[in-house]
């Protein structure tokens, strides 16, 4: 059986087993039988270590810090660990594989090539590793293996320096440290994000071990000392600072004063010259501007006489046009009027002509429409009196075989062998039967015992008679034998 895994936004898969030489790592992949899936978490971590080192001096103190530490796909590629870089056209054909491996229909037909391309970063893998083995072991596997590493790390850097190289050298032994440990967690697929190294502070659990309180102490004094002699500097710099202030500031003050008069008598001067300048300025601008507005207020009159002339020709035409516009127009509406009364004239003819044609064929309409009617009803009357005498025809057979039944006493064979004399159902019979037998030229012998006796006495008249009676007498049983065969009721 197959499932299809999808991992989370900051997880991944980790798959082994069937058809994998090691581990692929996917975001979304197909597990078959045979193979097995592993979700972790690639989300950084925060470690809280307070590392125990002891300097070349052997002097112990102590190294708080604070690491967030995480698997990084994106990190950077270490070619002595990991080997030289896969091309970028590789990467692109190792995403389009895994995109197409999700689908089941293209996961065996690119699953060898797939297999073969897909080569994730070997920091992931690494991780992916770990996670794996710290689950099987303990949970906190992987945070004691890193604690581990950090305080291992940093305790043989702390071996090969002094107490005052550490001291001095804060900042330095604080990157030494971060990229020995990073070094060191290159080879378990981990990569620090951040690393923050507190002060470094003496060991509380070795009494007497207070060298950075002393160096503290002695970094103070001279920091204090130094504070001292700049305040004494200061001081002194200020106060000749202070004189040299005030005897330039009188100095500047006299020169200032004298350069204020000097310019304010040149200004004075210059002021009068420039008012007198200004004031002929603006008598020349005012005779100017009086003699510009005169011309102007004549230009203005000769154009007001002219527009004035225009308005009043403009108004006079206006009104001859008005008037020629009116005229034109009036004659304009009677030509339309006698335009509009000639179709209308002409259209009332039309409509009358069509009213009458509709009105004569109205007329013809409800004539043929009358003798259609009188026809019919001449027909309906017709069937009526033949319906009605018919009915008479019916109630009056009815009556007679009723009363025929009455006279009869209630025989109805006997009433039957009437009604079938009277409509000659027996000579029909006799006529159908003996065109029947004219066909088959039957010969008829008639016996008689009586007619025997007196036959030679008889005319030949009397002998025809005789012999047609005995026809006669032989007709019943004719007529039921062939009633048989005919299926007539006789």
């Amino acid at each position: 059986m197959a499932r299809f895994v999808v991992a989370g936004a900051s997880e991944y898969l980790a798959i082994t087993g069937w058809g994998i030489d090691d581990v692929k790592l996917a975001k979304k992949a197909w597990v078959f039988a045979g193979q097995k899936c592993l979700k972790f978490d690639a989300t950084p971590v925060s470690y809280d270590i307070d590392v125990q080192a002891m300097s070349s001096e052997k002097l112990p103190f102590r190294l708080p810090a604070a690491y967030t530490i995480g698997p990084s796909p994106k990190i950077k590629r270490n070619p002595v660990v990991d080997g030289p870089a896969p091309p970028a056209d590789t990467q692109r054909r190792l995403e389009d594989c895994d995109e197409e491996a999700s689908n089941p229909f293209f996961f065996f037909f690119f699953f060898f090539f797939f297999v073969y391309l897909c080569s994730w970063n070997k920091q992931l893998l690494l991780y992916a590793k770990l996670i794996a083995a710290s689950q099987i072991r303990s949970p906190n596997h992987v945070i004691d293996l890193v604690k581990g590493v950090i305080e291992g790390e940093t305790r043989v850097l702390a071996s090969s320096m002094t107490m005052e190289e550490i001291f001095q050298g804060t900042k330095k032994f604080k990157q030494q440290v971060f990229d020995q440990v990073q070094l060191a967690l290159n080879e378990l697929g981990l990569y620090i994000y951040s690393a923050n190294v507190k002060q470094l502070v003496d060991d509380p659990d070795s009494p007497g071990n207070d060298y950075f309180s002393f160096l503290g102490q002695k970094r103070q004094a001279e920091v204090e000392g130094k504070a001292k002699v700049a305040e004494a500097e200061a001081r002194m710099k200020g106060e000749i600072g202070a004189k040299e202030r005030e005897g330039l500031t009188l100095q500047n003050a006299a020169k200032v004063d004298a350069e204020t008069k000097v310019l304010s008598a040149r200004q004075q001067g210059v002021g009068c010259r420039e008012e007198i300048k200004v004031k002929a300025d603006v008598e020349v601008y005012e005779n100017e501007r009086e003699a510009d507005i005169a011309a102007a207020r004549a230009a203005l009159a000769v154009k007001k006489a002219g527009l004035d002339k225009q308005s009043k020709v403009a108004e006079v035409e206006a009104v001859k046009a008005v008037a020629v516009r009116e005229a034109e127009l009036q004659l304009e509406v009677q030509d339309s009027n006698a335009a509009l009364y000639d179709r209308q004239m002409a259209a009332d003819a039309t409509l009358f002509e069509q009213v009458k044609s509709a009105e004569a064929r109205k007329a013809q309409a409800g004539a043929k429409f009358f003798e259609q009617k009188l026809a019919e009803d001449a027909r309906l009357y017709a069937r009526q009196r033949e319906a009605e005498a018919l009915a008479g025809v019916g109630r009056a057979k009815a009556e007679l075989v009723a009363s025929m039944l009455r006279e009869l006493g209630g025989d109805h064979g006997a009433l039957r062998d009437s009604l079938m004399i009277d409509g000659g159902v027996y000579e029909e019979v006799a006529r159908v039967n003996a065109s029947a037998m004219s066909g088959i030229q039957p010969k008829i012998s008639i016996r008689s015992g009586a007619g025997g006796a007196n036959a030679g006495a008889s005319s030949a008249g009397a002998v025809q008679q005789v012999a047609a009676a005995d026809v006669y007498d032989m007709l019943p049983p004719f007529l039921q034998s062939s009633g048989g065969f005919n299926k007539l009721p006789l």
